[in-house]
């Protein structure tokens, strides 16, 4: 039981998630409503924008926007850089998730 903690911020439940689960989606509005509906936490759009945003700016995902070799058309792809998967680990220790 979680008694007596604050919840886990969102910028930690997004490395968490990306931990387990890369997300692969046609672009960045389909890429955050399968996290939205993914993610075990109810948080609107704009916020998992604002989580997305904080850990590219921290370094702890690769920069989403790819054009795979070959490719006609950019891909949305969120995954953790290894400074994100230390950063999840470390969440994973604190909140026990």
């Amino acid at each position: 039981m979680n008694v007596g903690k604050e919840p886990p911020s969102l910028l930690n439940v997004l490395l968490l998630h990306l931990f387990r689960d890369r997300i692969t989606a046609p672009n960045a509005e389909a890429g955050i409503e399968h996290l939205a509906a993914s993610a075990d936490c109810h948080a609107g759009s704009d916020e998992w924008r604002m989580a997305v945003t904080e850990a590219l700016a921290a370094g702890y995902v690769h920069d989403p926007v790819r054009l795979p070799a070959g490719a006609l058309q950019c891909h949305w792809h969120l995954e953790l850089t290894p400074q994100g998967v230390g950063a999840a680990r470390l969440a994973n220790c604190v909140t026990g998730h």
